[in-house]
């Protein structure tokens, strides 16, 4: 293998992650090197070293596992999967505070500093497409049919919106993960009503939406140039809640829905995404969100689109050198 070959992929993901497990099958099937680590091992199985100012490249060092070794001026290409960052339990709360700080300037600083791999997708730019307003924007800017929607924290605004739309939901701005009574619970789009708003929505910003009358659900998976889209129907609201009730068919995109999600990345510097779209009984297509970083893993197993071998072909391509 030449030196070029040797070249690694690193794969940041915690330690149980299928979908991440498929696309690095499909790396090793290609016979590149993969080293793969999880943040929140820091101080354990995982060590990092740089060093700046000492050498003619800008950032030298290793990303050491137990088992793997990755050169920082030898990556080719960086999946930024689903990393985890440590909360340092041990420590008191302002120490963990610190400790937490050090590790996500530290080591997701330098590799941020690597000017040379591709990155599937760079954090920051993952980070700046996480926020649903500006998603909503964007979408309407590049054509999409985008639901009328509210974010307000003014209980009286909220009841007009309802009050004149009539079939209202109400979404998270972003999923946290919680739990309440030690059982988890995650945010479900779920109908609200006029009575539900209280003085209660003063507190946060609230996303409120017009319910689409749709007819079928599609998540499209882009990897670089190339588009997976699914059909996903069920009678659910949300499709999320139960998976046993859904059915899949492989989608072909209107020319101008795939140029436009494409248009979409491209303005947000990403290179892949999972976007949510809604069919309605027209025909239409309307523009949910984009997660970034969303899951997929499950839709290469219900219709056999390959997904992960997208993946290993674009992080084996890696950067120009």
């Amino acid at each position: 293998m030449t030196k070029a070959e040797k070249r690694p992929v690193l794969v940041a993901t915690e330690a149980d992650d299928i979908t991440a497990d498929m696309v690095i099958t499909e790396i090793n099937r290609r016979d590149v090197p993969v080293v793969r680590f999880n943040p929140a091992d820091i101080g354990g199985d995982l060590t990092v070293s740089a060093r700046f100012g000492t050498c003619p490249a800008p950032v030298v060092g290793q990303v050491r596992t137990p088992s793997r070794t990755a050169d920082l001026t030898q990556i080719r290409s960086v999946y930024w999967r689903r990393p985890e960052w440590p909360l340092f339990p041990h420590l008191s709360s302002d120490d963990a505070r610190f400790a937490a700080a050090q590790v996500r300037y530290g080591l997701g600083g330098t590799l941020y500093a690597l000017d040379g791999p591709l990155w599937v997708n760079h954090p920051l730019r993952i980070a700046a497409a996480d926020y649903k307003p500006a998603q909503l924007a964007l979408a309407q800017r590049l054509g999409f049919a985008v639901p009328p929607t509210l974010i307000t924290n003014d209980p009286g605004e909220a009841r007009e919106f309802i009050r004149v739309q009539e079939d209202v939901i109400f979404k998270t701005l972003r999923w946290t993960p919680c739990t309440r009574d030690g059982v988890p619970v995650t945010g479900w789009a779920d109908p609200v009503h006029f009575d539900e708003i209280d003085e209660s929505v003063r507190v946060t910003p609230h996303l409120f939406q017009a319910r689409i009358d749709k007819i079928a659900d599609l998540r499209v998976l882009i990897v670089g140039r190339h588009t997976f889209a699914v059909r996903i129907e069920s009678a659910l609201l949300d499709w999320r809640k139960d998976y046993s009730a859904l059915t899949y068919t492989v989608e072909h995109l209107p020319d101008r829905v795939d140029k436009a999600l494409h248009a979409y990345l491209d303005c947000m510097e990403l290179i892949s995404g999972s976007f949510d779209l809604a069919v309605d009984r027209a025909g239409d297509y309307w523009w949910l969100e984009l997660n970034p970083n969303g899951q997929w893993g499950w839709l290469e197993t219900e219709t056999g689109l390959p997904m992960s071998a997208a993946f290993a072909d674009l992080l084996t391509q890696g950067d120009s050198r």
